[in-house]
């Protein structure tokens, strides 16, 4: 039994808000609500039932005829669903809960699927690029992201893949800061952090701007943050445990005295959600596989001063990292 909504669509195509899908060896039944009678039809080729009552009622009422054994997503059904399935199947019925089943389907893209991440990550980088081109002293943090969202908008996009981060000066030694009322102020160092969804595939790209000539101490975190993330690319290849590649990144951070301002992980698996697996950390058991997508994006965050993040999505082969970003690394000087 699915019900995880980006399993439900990887597994069957339909886009909807609301949709059960029951796999057995013999068929594929989509349930959902009269809101989407003509578009789950378009969009799916399994079996679709369409309820006018609560979607999970009709689950139950047709696994207890006719299964024995059925397993719930155990990451994303909620303890009530789980009571009201033992509650309406019965003792007849076993329930055994399924850890991650679909998730490592969707972790190697088909071509397609990498594909659509491309253009959703071509988009990104082009709609930031027109955002830029208004950013000025005065313009407040929200404003600025607000810009790059209505860009990407414009630009075809059905949405942002998250909500875009903007902080200038010290708000950016946030890793996830939220944007604010605060104006961008001449002299301030500016991280924007934005993602495209297209298509349902999602981009992730974090870029760097200076307002005005940067100073001498800021270049050197800079270059010291690219140089780091050059090493974790160099290190991305099929078969290459992933930790290896968060591993490459903090050697060359330590190398400056600066691997204690690294506080997150190196990177994530990107797809039909914004955060999938593999993970690309420390502590990370995956083994990276030619057609996965992942985030390369290590940063360092100095309280009290600022934050640089640079980042791309870039697809696992067999030889090495091919970046799906196409934005520029160097670092983006605005006039103040």
């Amino acid at each position: 039994m699915i019900s995880h909504l980006p399993n439900v669509r990887y597994l069957t195509g339909f886009t909807g808000s609301n949709g059960i899908l029951l796999l057995s060896a013999s068929q594929a039944i989509l349930f959902t609500d009269p809101r989407y009678d003509l578009q789950a039809h378009e969009e799916c080729d399994c079996r679709v039932r369409i309820e006018r009552g609560p979607a999970w009622d009709a689950v139950w009422k047709y696994a207890a005829r006719r299964s024995r054994t059925i397993a719930l997503e155990a990451d994303h059904v909620s303890h009530a669903v789980w009571d009201q399935a033992a509650q309406r199947l019965g003792r007849g019925v076993k329930l055994k809960p399924l850890g991650g089943a679909v998730e490592r389907l969707r972790r190697v893209k088909e071509p397609e699927e990498v594909e659509a991440i491309e253009s959703s990550a071509q988009l990104c980088a082009a709609a930031f690029a027109q955002a830029m081109r208004r950013l000025r002293p005065g313009v407040t943090e929200n404003d600025a992201a607000a810009e790059i969202e209505f860009r990407m908008r414009r630009l075809g996009a059905e949405g942002p893949a998250f909500e875009t981060i903007v902080a200038a000066g010290a708000r950016a030694a946030l890793p996830h800061a939220r944007p604010g009322a605060a104006k961008i102020a001449p002299g301030q160092p500016v991280l924007a952090d934005m993602g495209a969804s297209l298509g349902g595939y999602m981009s992730d790209m974090t870029r760097m701007v200076h307002m005005g000539a940067p100073p001498k101490e800021f270049l050197g975190w800079y270059n010291a943050v690219l140089e780091a993330q050059q090493a974790a690319l160099a290190a991305v290849r099929a078969g290459v445990a992933a930790r290896r590649v968060d591993a490459a990144a903090r050697k060359t951070l330590k190398a400056r005295g600066l691997d204690r301002y690294f506080t997150h992980s190196t990177g994530h698996g990107v797809g039909l959600e914004i955060h999938e697996g593999p993970r690309v950390g420390a502590r990370s058991e995956d083994v990276l596989e030619a057609g996965m997508v992942v985030t390369v994006e290590p940063g360092i965050y100095l309280p009290g001063k600022t934050g640089i993040r640079i980042e791309d999505t870039v697809l696992v082969t067999g030889t090495g990292a091919r970046i799906l970003t196409p934005a520029s690394k160097e670092l983006m000087v605005l006039e103040s």
